[in-house]
């Protein structure tokens, strides 16, 4: 598709959308994040002993105005990763960087940390934020 106008491109990716949305897993994030992998294995480090009604969650955020590109908002909510991030773009309860920067929920890392006690989801949340940005990563959240 090199050379080809904008438009055409803009026609075929589409049409490739169309065809391929209902393969695509809701987990998979929708843009390319270097950092990726290492979220994955920084929050594969946590674990929760107990059940419970908590969930953990990541969601993107751009800072392409800054000189970063991608950060991180860590949050923990008894509602579902995208149910709390509907609340946030919403302006529910939201967090100022998801409201103004969210971009979408990175499900993946944290599927094993849903549905758990709050006191270690509080635990985790706090911990988790700060593992990521001892790593590099732009933080925001994880009170």
């Amino acid at each position: 598709m090199r050379r080809a106008m904008s438009i055409n491109i803009e026609r075929a990716l589409e049409r490739l959308w169309a065809s391929a949305a209902a393969s695509v897993p809701e987990w998979l994030p929708m843009r390319y994040i270097d950092w990726l992998p290492q979220a994955y294995e920084i929050a594969l480090e946590f674990r929760a002993a107990a059940k419970g009604r908590s969930n953990i969650y990541l969601v993107l955020l751009d800072f392409s105005d800054r000189n970063e590109s991608y950060g991180v908002y860590v949050g923990m909510s008894k509602y579902s990763p995208a149910q709390r991030f509907d609340q946030h773009k919403a302006g529910i309860r939201a967090a100022g960087s998801v409201l103004k920067r969210g971009i979408e929920v990175l499900t993946g890392p944290t599927m094993h940390l849903q549905y758990i006690q709050r006191s270690e989801a509080a635990r985790i949340e706090a911990q988790l934020a700060e593992a990521l940005a001892v790593a590099g990563l732009v933080v925001k959240g994880g009170h």
